[in-house]
């Protein structure tokens, strides 16, 4: 009699655990949203516009989405159910599952963004997070110099994020550098051009004086060389239009350890009558900068 209750425990206690293992691998259904309202429960990831199911634990979740957390880059601070692998996603029936970038749910392939891993993925004017995927609107304000915390083809400006400035001047019309546009654009951003010399001796020449500018400017993606020398596609322009490789004329160049942003010294030499001159430059697919020097 005793055997058989045993076994009679050890029966319900099998379909119990059964049970559990068959709730922990229920489907879930994703439902479409654009704000809380539209979720039955949980709330809504509106960077994947779809719902999300809170938690407590682990356990309250299907093993397909077993992570119970607070969701990156979100500002709600309920735990929900997060899938983290491909493969736990189609640990049941199904085989063509994959688990979503910015949903963190189990899903088609497309049904949601796929996340970005780079500013480039984004559209002109946003970032990407990396570590959660999402595009969103850039910084308007920064601390520092060069980039800092602005999109591509923006600079920070006293504590705020401006565009570089169009190029006017004669030297670049007509050059793509002149219709540089931020979201297609890959070269180097140059932001500042100012002056470090104007008027001193230009060798032995007694007709010309030297006229030495800092150019200052940021890469896409932090991958500026070491040295000057690795430096493709960087340009001088004259007023004429005429241009010429400025890695030569250059000199003293700085690089910041993040290799984002660098500057260098142009050292030219114009009429000694001068008193001011028209300076163009840019960037191979980068954008075109002119800077006025008085002396």
């Amino acid at each position: 009699m005793q055997l058989r209750k045993m076994m009679v425990m050890l029966a319900a206690l099998s379909s119990m655990s059964l049970a559990l293992t068959a709730c922990g691998d229920d489907a879930t259904t994703i439902d479409s949203c654009t704000s809380d309202t539209d979720c039955s429960s949980g709330f809504c990831n509106t960077a994947a516009s779809v719902c999300m199911e809170t938690c407590e634990s682990a356990a309250d979740c299907p093993d397909s989405e077993k992570e119970c957390a607070v969701l990156a880059g979100s500002s709600k601070t309920e735990k929900v159910c997060q899938c983290k692998t491909n493969q736990l996603c189609n640990d049941g029936d199904s085989t063509d599952l994959v688990c979503g970038a910015v949903s963190k749910r189990c899903e088609e392939p497309g049904s949601t963004p796929a996340g970005c891993t780079k500013d480039t993925d984004c559209g002109a004017g946003n970032t990407c997070n990396t570590a959660t995927g999402v595009c969103s609107p850039a910084a308007t304000t920064c601390t520092g110099t060069g980039q800092s915390t602005c999109s591509y083809g923006s600079y920070c400006s006293t504590n705020t994020c401006a565009q570089v400035p169009a190029p006017t001047c004669p030297n670049l019309q007509g050059k793509p550098a002149a219709s540089f546009d931020p979201a297609t654009g890959t070269g180097n951003i140059i932001y500042s051009v100012t002056k470090e010399i104007f008027g001193t001796a230009c060798g032995d020449d007694a007709s010309a004086q030297t006229v030495k500018a800092r150019v200052s400017f940021y890469s896409k993606n932090a991958d500026l060389p070491a040295t000057k020398e690795g430096l493709n596609g960087f340009f001088y322009v004259r007023t004429t239009g005429g241009e010429q490789n400025g890695v030569p004329l250059s000199n003293g160049y700085q690089r910041s350890a993040d290799a984002r942003s660098a500057s260098l010294s142009v050292n030219l030499c114009t009429d000694v009558k001068d008193s001011q001159i028209v300076l163009g430059f840019y960037f191979t697919n980068g954008n075109g900068f002119c800077a006025t020097l008085t002396k």
